[in-house]
């Protein structure tokens, strides 16, 4: 963790730092004019969300470091537990 701008996002208590997961599903869909990506972990049931102006490669297999802090989302009046991610970077 020497990356001095990871340093200063940890500074916030609500965020979290994992590093060398392995990604067993990623979806990417279409959002308006933004990309909705969803990724699920190795080990872990809650699904990690971020968005990006344009599509990514594919991150199934892949191992990632990631940034992220929970949150829920309310679908049809039921609240879903959910990460959003803050930053992402291939292992």
């Amino acid at each position: 963790m020497s990356d001095p701008q990871l340093k200063k996002l940890l500074e916030h208590p609500q965020l979290t730092h994992s590093e060398n997961r392995r990604v067993i599903s990623h979806v990417q869909r279409e959002d308006g004019d933004w990309y909705l990506h969803t990724l699920m972990l190795e080990g872990v049931d809650t699904p990690f969300k971020f968005r990006r102006k344009k599509p990514y490669q594919s991150l199934q297999g892949a191992r990632v470091n990631l940034t992220y802090y929970p949150d829920t989302e309310s679908v049809a009046g039921l609240d879903f537990d959910i990460m959003k991610v803050v930053r992402l970077r291939r292992a």
